[in-house]
Parts: structure tokens; sequence; C-alpha cells
């Protein structure tokens, strides 16, 4: 039996902006899935700033809603924290589209709140880590369009139950097109997961090269893709995609 029938960890955040070392996390989910049951477990965040209207047009959480029904975010941020932990500690994959984004935010925000990082929770690095973005980019990179999460869903013919931007529906997604994936491309599951994740590693940087190359021979300025998959938030703080 490989991996594949789990268990795994999907996790996703909404948040104030894209910016991860000066945003703040307003939602999060963690949806624990074997191969008989999926576990939800969500958070809504009081991020004690103002949430731009634009971040709520996206996610539909408001200032006055987080204010009101959130909870306080440096509790909440060592629960998520204490979860993901415990998951990778017993080497269950957390997965999550384009993760460097909601990990290093949540890096920040432990940060912020003076709370243990990740590896210093787990004394190491934070793998496995499985980023269904990574993965497409590198077995369909031919493929012309966009690739955000409503794209992969059609890509790989995956229907959810709710819409996208909520951070629970967007975890069920990411699962489904991961479990999708799998099916397309079954040597997949034939690695191991610390060479998955090294995989996904060398595939980022070979995309981020390709991508700033482009960019460079169109004249574009401006910050390029980081080269680092899962790249510590202090290395750059915007969301690249």
């Amino acid at each position: 039996m490989t991996w594949t029938a789990g268990p795994l960890l999907g996790f996703d955040t909404e948040t104030t902006g894209v910016d991860v070392s000066q945003d703040r996390i307003v939602s999060a989910a963690l949806v624990r899935r074997d191969s008989v049951t999926t576990d939800v477990r969500t958070w809504l965040l009081d991020p004690g700033v103002p949430i731009p209207p634009e971040a709520s047009a996206i996610h539909g959480i408001t200032t006055e809603v987080a204010r009101a029904e959130g909870q306080d975010p440096a509790g909440a941020i060592d629960e998520i924290a204490k979860e993901l932990a415990g998951a990778l500690s017993s080497g269950i994959p957390v997965v999550a589209f384009n993760a460097t984004f909601d990990l290093c935010i949540l890096q920040a925000e432990l940060d912020r709140y003076g709370l243990p990082s990740l590896e210093d929770r787990i004394d190491g690095q934070v793998a496995p880590v499985i980023d269904p973005l990574v993965l497409d980019r590198a077995l369909d990179r031919y493929r012309r369009g966009p690739r955000k999460l409503v794209d992969l869903c059609g890509v790989y013919a995956v229907v959810g139950d709710g819409e996208l931007h909520t951070a629970d529906v967007d975890v069920i997604a990411t699962l489904d097109v991961l479990q999708a994936m799998l099916a397309r491309y079954p040597e997949l599951a034939e690695r191991e997961l610390d060479a998955l994740h090294l995989y996904q590693a060398d595939e980022h940087r070979r995309w981020a090269e390709s991508f700033n190359s482009w960019r460079e021979r169109k004249g574009l300025t401006g910050p390029g893709a980081e080269l680092t998959w899962l790249r510590d938030h202090r290395q750059t703080g915007q969301r690249t995609l």
C-alpha cells in the first residue's frame, strides 16, 4: 500500500491580502482524509486589522464579521500549527495548493505572535508537502492557460459542493484534484514521499527559471518567481502564481 491511501492533511488559508510578510490570516481549514473518512476543521480569526474590501469580495469575510465572530488570532494560529506539526511528525503529508503561500503566511503569523515555527515544532524540515500546482506544472508543462485551483478543477474534472475561496471548500477541491492527478499519472504513487517532496522542489526551480527567462525576454520588470519552493517568508513578501 502506498501513501495514496492516506491519511493526508489538506491545508488552506484565506487572508487579508497576498503579501505574506504583512497580511494576516482570516480563515483556515485543515481536512484530514484517508480511504474511509474526511474530517474537516475550520477557523475564523479576527486578524486585528481591517480586511480590505477587495479581499472580502473574494472570500466573503468582512471586518465586521471577523471582529464579531473571529477567534483570537494568536490562539488560532497556534492551534493550526500544532495540528500541522503533529501530522508532519507522524509522516502524514500536508497537501496545499500553492503551498508556499499558505505555509509562509502561517510562519509570518507565528513570528508575529512569538510562537514556535513549524520547523521548531517538528525539529526539522517542513516535509513531506504535496502541492498539486507544482505537480501540474511538472506533469503537463506545455498546457496553455491559467493554473488557478478553479482551472485545475476543470482540467481534472473535479466538481465541488461549494464555492471556491472558502478555505474548507478549497482544501477539499485540492484533495480531489490530487486524487484525479494520481489516476491520470499513476507514477506519482510509485514515489516515496521524501522523493516526491524533492521532485517538487526540483520541478518548481525548473519552472521558475523558465518563467523568469520568459519575463526577461518580454522586458518585464519587478520580482519574478522565487527559485526555492516553500521559501522562507523572510526571503520575499509577495505571492507568485
